[in-house]
């Protein structure tokens, strides 16, 4: 199971660093990839981690969002 760390840029402007583990059995670059065609969609919802906590980031609030490298802050 490929795990990323994602700085997520709100649309209220607020930046956000989050972990996404993705589906099993696929690469980092898949995981990449399923993240966007999820969030691009109206409906569109992940479930991840800040912390100890779980975030749900629906696609109508995210403004942005880039691939952080190893050692971000989460």
């Amino acid at each position: 199971m490929a795990t990323i760390v994602l700085r997520v840029r709100l649309v209220g402007g607020e930046r956000l660093d989050v972990t996404f583990e993705g589906p099993p059995d696929i690469g980092e670059s898949r995981v990449i990839d399923h993240v966007v065609e999820i969030l691009s969609e109206d409906t569109g919802v992940i479930r991840a981690r800040h912390g100890d906590r779980l975030v749900v980031l629906y696609g109508r609030g995210v403004a942005a969002m880039e691939v952080a490298p190893r050692g971000a802050i989460v």
